[in-house]
């Protein structure tokens, strides 16, 4: 019986576990875990030919970055509405990854 093999594993990542805001604890950890588990991921996949991948977007525009469109706190302690993508463009992005 032959067993299933290969496939593609896509996780949402964030910038913000490489430039953190303030006041972001939970959510940069988690991304750095998500952004470990990739790379686990793609190396033990290998043998099963199943890829592994990240897309660490930035702002998309969700309920939860709204407020980035109006202003957030920043590292230098100033506030400053942030750039905000359209989610069609990420999971344009996801769907590109998954071919």
């Amino acid at each position: 019986r032959q067993k299933p093999m290969g496939g593609r594993i896509i996780n949402n990542g964030s910038v913000s576990a490489y430039a953190p805001r303030p006041g972001s604890v939970p959510y940069t950890a988690t991304k750095h875990a998500i952004t470990g588990l990739t790379k686990t991921l793609a190396l033990d996949g290998r043998p099963f030919d199943i890829a592994c991948g990240q897309i660490d977007i930035g702002n998309a525009l969700t309920e939860m970055a709204q407020p980035m469109t109006v202003g957030v706190p920043q590292a230098n302690g100033s506030i400053a509405a942030e750039a905000v993508m359209d989610v069609q463009r990420v999971a344009d992005a996801v769907l590109h990854m998954a071919s």
